[in-house]
């Protein structure tokens, strides 16, 4: 996928709509709040995409409008309240060799 400012605002109206969307789950289940909803992991998965595709969008494109720089900004401060919520880049620990685990436990 080309990075371009369309995909940029493809994907963070995605982003929205999967928020709006918890959200709803959320007040169907009968009001439980968004920390304790098990797709806010997702969700945090979904929004450090979206940041990170801003940032590459940024560096790549040298005259962006301030409105996308603005997003991004925006994205980027959410991301870093939800960021302990991200999957992690490790392997899990049951696919990992006996030298991976000893070197990740520091055995």
């Amino acid at each position: 996928m080309a990075i371009t400012v369309q995909n940029f605002i493809k994907l963070a109206n995605y982003y929205n709509q999967t928020t709006m969307l918890m959200s709803a789950i959320c007040v169907q289940k009968g009001g439980i709040a968004m920390e304790n909803y098990v797709g806010r992991f997702y969700a945090a998965d979904v929004l450090e995409y979206v940041v990170e595709y801003g940032r590459r969008l940024l560096q790549g494109t040298p005259n962006i409008s301030p409105e996308i720089k603005s997003l991004v900004e925006r994205f980027a401060a959410q991301f870093e309240r939800v960021r302990d919520l991200t999957t992690p880049t490790q392997k899990p620990i049951h696919e990992m060799t006996l030298a991976e685990f000893e070197k990740l436990m520091n055995i």
